[in-house]
């Protein structure tokens, strides 16, 4: 089972979240660019777990 990368951040909605570039997800995968993580102090406001840095997929060519 494989993460599902979403490629938008939840709360700005304008940061494109590539699967090759940086982001912050919690356990149940809620997807955070890394300013608005930095600024919620890494906590998720939708199920107050931690936001961590999202692995990396290679990107497709």
């Amino acid at each position: 089972m494989a993460l599902e990368m979403r490629d938008r951040c939840e709360r700005c909605e304008t940061a494109v979240l590539t699967v090759d570039g940086p982001a912050r997800i919690c356990t149940y995968e809620c997807s955070f660019c890394v300013p608005c993580a930095d600024a919620m102090d890494d906590v998720c406001p939708n199920c107050g777990g931690e936001l961590v840095a999202r692995p990396r997929r290679a990107a497709v060519a």
